[in-house]
């Protein structure tokens, strides 16, 4: 009696464990410092592994199969004892209702990645102060991950990570590393929040919501209807053109989306705004003119 009661309670507290929003895969390329004791970047990517999705980011219960599967890969370019210069590569995919296809979602390149670390350290985030650019970055992206994939559910779903986002930022700043800080010209850390949370480029993520939700999900439903969805979200991004110098959040969304949006567009049914869309990707992405002449 006692065996059956212990594994009932047992059971009923798996089932109620919130589980981590996580499912990061991390791995740590080195090849440019073979020259240097390797097993510091097999112990780094382990903890950060274990950081990310070991960390509980949000209030939200998040079942198993909510997870956000996403990758980390860290090109370490070179070493100073304990100082690393690197690269960072961030991909993140979210489900589409009716099928088995992951559609990506984030494609960011950070070529400004600077940290210390010091192996077997202890990765603890202080939200009240700047104490570590490794871990503050990885709290960053992982906040952004969140946020963006939640924007993709629900009409500007991830404002809550996406202000952490920032007040990591903004604490950050004071370090006076320059991924954190306001530098005209400059694609970084900085600017990506800053204009995620913009409210003159808020339909950047009104258009993410209905690229997924009003499109991809829709697809299984009715191809047709899916598409002009699709189109309808990309045609409005053009309205942010040229707000900010760089464009931004057109290149963050194309770097993710230009694969997948030249594939939906490899075969009929045409839509009605078919033409305007073909025009408007050749206008606001002209980068991927390879991509989109292969629309019919």
């Amino acid at each position: 009696m006692r065996k059956l009661i212990f594994l009932f309670l047992l059971f009923i507290s798996v089932s109620t464990v919130k589980s981590q929003e996580l499912n990061c895969v991390v791995n740590i390329n080195y090849n440019q410092v073979q020259g240097s004791n390797t097993q510091v970047f097999k112990t780094l990517e382990k903890a950060l592994t274990e950081f990310l999705n070991q960390t509980k980011w949000t209030n939200r219960e998040v079942k198993q199969e909510e997870r956000i599967d996403c990758a980390m890969t860290i090109i370490i370019t070179s070493r100073n004892e304990n100082n690393f210069t690197a690269t960072l590569q961030l991909q993140s995919t979210r489900p589409v209702f009716g099928s088995t296809y992951a559609s990506p979602i984030l494609n960011l390149k950070d070529n400004d990645f600077s940290f210390k670390y010091l192996e077997f350290d202890p990765l603890i985030f202080n939200r009240n102060s700047f104490d570590s650019n490794l871990i503050s970055t990885m709290v960053f992206y992982a906040n952004i991950i969140i946020g963006v994939d939640a924007d993709t559910f629900r009409e500007k779903g991830g404002e809550e990570n996406l202000k952490v986002a920032q007040d990591v930022m903004l604490q950050a700043q004071q370090s006076g590393i320059s991924s954190w800080q306001n530098v005209v010209g400059k694609q970084n850390r900085f600017l990506l929040i800053d204009n995620l949370l913009s409210p003159k480029l808020e339909t950047y993520r009104t258009a993410t919501y209905n690229y997924h939700r009003q499109g991809l999900d829709e697809f299984s439903t009715s191809k047709n209807k899916s598409k002009q969805s699709i189109e309808d979200a990309v045609i409005s991004l053009e309205s942010i053109f040229n707000k900010t110098v760089g464009n931004y959040l057109i290149r963050l969304f194309f770097d993710a989306k230009a694969e997948e949006l030249a594939n939906i567009y490899a075969d009929g049914p045409k839509t009605n705004n078919q033409d305007a869309f073909i025009k408007v990707v050749k206008k606001i992405s002209p980068n991927n003119n390879a991509k989109w002449r292969n629309i019919k």
